[in-house]
């Protein structure tokens, strides 16, 4: 148990830091794996991402924000 009380804000900052960490992560491997799967482009684009003849680093960009299309 520890001595400190709980403090909601720096949890909350916490979880928000973790919680953009992961996303990184998860649109850095997704950027990888575009190379390998012409689905995954079609699903992503499908989902309003433009990814489509990008770069890996700036697929990986694109993932790191909102979808800026529509989801066909």
């Amino acid at each position: 148990m520890s001595d400190q009380p709980n403090d909601p804000l720096a949890d909350m900052k916490a979880a928000e830091d973790q919680l953009t960490a992961t996303n990184v992560a998860l649109a850095e491997w997704t950027a990888r794996k575009l190379e390998d799967s012409s689905a995954l482009i079609e699903r992503l684009e499908q989902m309003g991402y433009d990814v489509c003849g990008k770069s890996r680093e700036a697929v990986a960009e694109v993932l790191k924000h909102p979808p800026t299309r529509p989801v066909a």
